[in-house]
């Protein structure tokens, strides 16, 4: 027995556990998508995982919020078991749930689960002032950063141009950047136009548009309006004007809300307590991110949640008497 001990010491030692900790084989770990290190959903993974790792001792509970490729990423990483939580766009919740565009060479994925919708979201557009981009039919002929592989930027960009029949060829530019190389990118004068699909006001935005002279474009048009008709999970948004320098009207566009979501085979008992960490502490949840600030908790549990709940989630709604 003291060899079986020793040899356990050397173990956690080697995995460089400390001996002073209460290490519980059975303890749990909730391990969330989030995005790009500048934008809202790795503060909101990073803001969810503080209040869940606060109450690790009664819980035992383990929390991590890493940054990842974004919305579309964290669908492939819920399905693949990288991820047991993944904040994204509600349309993506409802996309993965139906197989559908960008997840049509998948099965639909019916085990999604949404645990409570976040801050909202909205398609941004920000150019550079000497580009001379007024509307979207500018862009034609511009260099322009639709977004990274896997990330809702660039899954909503490609929505937008299919409505406008619109190729990657009329752009000067393609690139794929990463929402935290945009900024630099563009005060380097390598591209016109950066693209986000973000809650404001947003860091990289912030960014670019006090480095560069930089002015938002409006995301309207006939054809915008047929793409808020098509799809229920798109709304009319606006970004406030005098948020960003250069630009003190306010910028009307598409938006919608960001999700965290699960898989029905997340422990319920661990949903439950991610859920109570977040809402038994949501007055200092609000105050980690002015994006946060206008958070409302009916809302949460029913605003663009485009897949069932989890019942770990239903208990503590019930629990509440919101359900």
């Amino acid at each position: 027995m003291k060899g079986l001990m020793l040899v356990s010491m050397c173990v956690a030692i080697a995995g460089g556990i400390s001996l002073s900790e209460n290490v519980n084989a059975s303890a749990e770990f909730a391990t969330i998508g989030t995005g790009g290190q500048t934008g809202v959903y790795y503060v909101a993974g990073q803001s969810i995982c503080r209040f869940v790792n606060r109450g690790g001792d009664e819980h035992g509970i383990k929390c991590n919020a890493p940054a990842s490729g974004g919305g579309v990423a964290n669908v492939n990483g819920l399905r693949s078991g990288e991820y047991n939580f993944g904040i994204m766009q509600s349309d993506h919740q409802f996309k993965a749930l139906e197989g559908v565009a960008p997840f049509q060479n998948s099965q639909p994925m019916k085990n999604i689960r949404a645990v409570f919708s976040l801050q909202s979201e909205v398609f941004t557009i920000l150019a550079r002032k000497d580009a001379n981009i007024s509307h979207l039919e500018d862009l034609i002929g511009k260099r322009v950063n639709i977004g990274n592989p896997g990330s809702g930027q660039r899954d909503t960009f490609e929505q937008i141009m299919q409505v406008k029949g619109w190729e990657p060829s009329v752009f000067s530019l393609v690139s794929d950047l990463k929402p935290a190389e945009q900024a630099s990118a563009m005060s380097d004068n390598n591209i016109d136009v950066m693209s986000y699909f973000v809650g404001h006001p947003n860091g990289a935005i912030q960014e670019a548009s006090t480095t560069t002279d930089a002015v938002l474009v409006a995301v309207t048009g006939s054809d915008i309006d047929k793409l808020l008709a098509d799809k229920a999970y798109f709304t009319k948004a606006v970004i406030p004007g005098g948020m960003y320098r250069g630009n003190p009207n306010d910028t009307p566009s598409i938006g919608g809300k960001a999700v965290l979501s699960t898989t029905a085979e997340t422990d319920p008992e661990l949903v439950y307590q991610v859920v109570k960490s977040v809402f038994d502490n949501i007055d200092r949840f609000k105050r980690l991110h002015p994006a946060f600030k206008d958070l409302k908790e009916i809302e949460m549990i029913e605003v663009g949640l485009s897949a069932p709940l989890h019942e770990g989630a239903v208990r503590y709604y019930k629990e509440r008497g919101w359900l």
